[in-house]
Parts: C-alpha cells; structure tokens; sequence
C-alpha cells in the first residue's frame, strides 16, 4: 500500500476540493470547523483544515475521486457519536467529509417492508418515519437523536434490541457506497436472495469507512407490536438474571425483545444525576434487569406473557421484587433509568470503560473474574457493569474512588483494558462488542487478532483502498 503524504492540506488543493461543492458548504473557518474534530467524550481531539458537506452521492464521487487523484486521506463523518475516535481526523493532511446533508427517505416499500434512505438520515427520523408508515424499524441506541444510518451500518451499530432483531448488519438490505476511486457501487437492492457470488455489502457494513463512504441503504421493517409491557425486576446477583433470561426465552420466545442488566450502583448514579429520575423500587437490590415483551396480538397478551414470568420467577427465588410500567410514561421513564446509565457517570469523575462481549453463559463469571481483578489494582474502584444480557454484551465501566485524583486514574486505562480484555480473551470473548476499533482499539487489535484473518483484513484494504486514503490511522 503506498504511502500518503501527511503535510497539512495546501490552500490550492483546499480550495480545488471546496469548488466541487456549492457555496456555504465547505468549511474552513475554526469555528465551524470545530464541531467536526471532538467527539462527545472529549477522549479523542483532532484537527483539519476543511470540512466537506455533499448532499448527493455524485457529489460524493467527485470528493472521492480528487482525493484519490491527490492521494488525500478522507475521514467519514456521521453524527460524530462514536464512543472509539474513528470519526475524528487526527491532522490537518486530512479532510472530514460529513454525510449530514445526505438526508433523504428515499422510498418506503410497504409491501415489500423496506425504507430506502440516505446515510445522513438521523436514526429517529428513520424510527419516525417508519413508524408513520406502519411499521418498525427496530435498531434502538442511547444516541438515536443524532447518530446517523450511514454511521450505524459503518460500525455495525449494536443497542437495546439485538436480542429479538439483530445488529444495524442483519436490518440492511442493501447499499450504495462510494469507493475510494470515485466509482459507486450500486448495491441498494431489496432481494432477501441474492447469491451472485461475494456479498459486498457486508464487507462495508462495519468496516469503520475504510473500504468506501456509504451513501445509501436499504432497510428492513416489521410490523408495529400491537402490544408492549416493561418492567424493572430486582434480583441478587447476575446468576439470578441469567437464570430469569433463560425462563424468559423459555416461557415468552420471540415475544421477548429486550433484557438490560444494571447494577445497583449504576441505578444510583442515575437517579443523583438525571432530572426526574427516580427509583422504581420500594426497597434496594443489587442487581436489576429491565425486561421488555412485545406481542404482534395485544396488550392484553403482552401483559400476560409478562406477568406469567414474573410470578414463576417470584416461586422459584430468582427475583426479589417487580415493577410492571402502569402506563406509556412510565416504561419511558424505565427504559431512560437504563439509557442515563452511560452518561451518568461523568459527574462521578474519571470512567475507564470496556465494550465487551463474553458467551451468555459465562458473564456471571466474567464479572466476578474482573471485579476481582480490578478491585486488588485499584481499591475502592466503583465498578458499574451493566448492558445487553441477553447478548452477552457489558459495557464494563469503572468509576474513579471517591475523593481520587481524576488524571491520575484515567492514566491507568491501558493498564486496566490489559485486565479486563484478558479475562475476556479467556472465556473465549471480544473486546469490541458494538462499538467498533476506530483509533481506541486499533494496536490491541493488531497485537490480537488471529494473523490469517488480520492478513485477509489487510488484503480487502489493499485492494478497495491501494493509495490508504480512507480513514486511516483507524481499524487497521
């Protein structure tokens, strides 16, 4: 792979590029500049000199095709949510090229049940709009008001409902995605069969934008649940959790579209941190799980399917408590306990935190493994673990010990990320459940990764990316 040149962009190819765009949308002023190289963490700050916004998808060619031309390195850009730096240039040689403008819903195919939308579609607009249309368009994140689509097939976004549909990757069709040359690959198609040989389009999806820009994709709806019950169930340990899981598969089948796993700390930082949050239980418990049963019948069956859960688990032992959502509000106000949980740990001071993905069976075990770990390297460690149960996926969090000094404790990452990631090597895990590698993971993904498959990695970059002007620096 050849290598491009790393001197900051020059005002005669800044201004080539911006001549591709109409007026106002070429950014080069700091100022309007300055969105585009942070991210919401404030973990990873880069800089550039122009920030290109197309709003079609030849415009996009011709962005892509001048780079190659220059041999001038090209950061995709989406809503800017993502939690590993792949989003965020690192110099001034390289250029951002934000999808945001892209935002079209292009098509909804009612029979079919598909929606062809543009990448810089905000995934609500897209819930929004399938929603009016009759349907639903499941993939469900914390930062659903401002990430992108073209962003959520880029890192093969995961959330709160991979356990009845899948991840962003078994929900698209489709795509269509401009190549580092400039050419386009028209692949938005609606065929659930197609076995004409590779199947490109799962090599774009989750390649972080270093094979090609996704522009465009084809999405699968499903029906609207006629029905939807949530509750907050309180129990003793991650055991008792996996053992209601199973009960829960067991007893409500397909009807069971989430399971969250909180710890009591974590419920605590929520409630002491989010406006109006508020503790759906009487008295404490350790452990929490929010169960969500969604019934394409009625209300009525979604509720019984749930309540006949709950009053098996109470006769066995393996819940303490239960809150069943009275109404719509409430189980908004359930489900935004869990999705706080992230953020509310800021105010708590430094956070070190892990995306990781164990085999179900085995997170009980892994918690224990880590929390002991962690805690003899670092006492008094506020460990809040919580996340996709039923996806074996554990957003593996540390707070900082009270009163500690925070440089001090986010200097230790590494030295923790070696802990936590080695138990999970162990019980045969990943490090990178949903979040992607980006600029975070990309050394220990190099330092791990099988070499035949690292190799094969490196190949397909090769040949979609000779000259490495996609995001690099990023994955590989």
């Amino acid at each position: 792979m050849d290598t491009i040149d790393s001197s900051p962009l020059s005002d005669t190819l800044l201004s080539e590029f911006a001549a591709l765009l109409p007026a106002g949308r070429a950014l080069t002023e700091a100022s309007d500049i300055a969105p585009f190289v942070h991210e919401e963490r404030d973990k990873f700050k880069g800089r550039t000199r122009l920030v290109l916004r197309p709003s079609t998808v030849e415009e996009v060619s011709a962005i892509l095709r001048l780079a190659s031309q220059t041999r001038t390195p090209v950061v995709p850009q989406g809503g800017n949510t993502g939690l590993v730096g792949g989003q965020v240039p690192r110099s001034d040689a390289e250029i951002v090229l934000s999808l945001s403008r892209m935002d079209r819903i292009r098509e909804i195919d009612p029979l079919g049940r598909t929606m062809t939308v543009d990448a810089g579609v905000v995934l609500k607009r897209a819930q929004e709009a399938a929603d009016d249309a009759g349907f639903l368009f499941p993939l469900s994140l914390g930062s659903e008001g401002s990430c992108q689509i073209g962003g959520n097939l880029a890192s093969n976004a995961g959330g709160t409902a991979v356990l009845a549909y899948g991840n962003t990757r078994d929900l698209c069709l489709g795509v269509e995605a401009v190549l580092p040359s400039g050419d386009i690959f028209h692949g938005l198609r609606r065929l659930k069969k197609d076995n004409r040989g590779y199947d490109l389009r799962h090599l774009l999806i989750g390649s972080e934008g270093t094979l090609g820009i996704i522009t465009g994709a084809v999405l699968k709806l499903f029906p609207k649940p006629a029905g939807r019950e949530v509750a907050y169930v309180g129990l003793a340990s991650p055991q008792q959790a996996l053992n209601l899981l199973a009960r829960a598969e067991s007893l409500a089948g397909g009807r069971l579209t989430a399971f969250e796993l909180m710890p009591r700390i974590g419920l605590e930082f929520t409630v002491r941190h989010t406006q109006g949050a508020r503790d759906p239980m009487a008295e404490p418990h350790a452990w929490y799980v929010l169960i969500e049963i969604s019934s394409p019948q009625s209300g009525e069956d979604a509720r019984a399917v749930l309540e006949s859960i709950l009053e098996v688990a109470f006769e066995s032992g393996e819940i303490e408590d239960a809150a069943i959502a009275q109404s719509l509000a409430e189980a908004a106000s359930f489900w935004r306990m869990r999705e706080e949980m992230s953020w509310a740990q800021k105010p708590e001071g430094g956070s070190i935190k892990h995306d990781v993905s164990v085999p179900v069976a085995l997170v009980p075990e892994f918690l224990d493994r880590a929390n002991a770990l962690v805690l003899e390297a670092i006492p008094g460690a506020r460990i809040v673990s919580f996340g996709h149960l039923g996806d074996g996926n554990i957003h593996y969090n540390i707070s900082q010990p009270v009163g500690a000094d925070k440089e001090v404790f986010l200097a230790r990452w590494t030295e923790i990320n070696t802990l936590v990631h080695g138990v999970v090597a162990e019980l045969g895990g990943s490090f990178s459940a949903e979040h992607g590698i980006g600029q975070l993971k990309r050394e220990e993904l190099a330092r791990t990764k099988d070499a035949v498959e690292l190799g094969l990695m490196r190949g397909i970059k090769g040949l979609f990316d000779p000259f490495g002007i996609m995001n690099p620096g990023k994955l590989l």
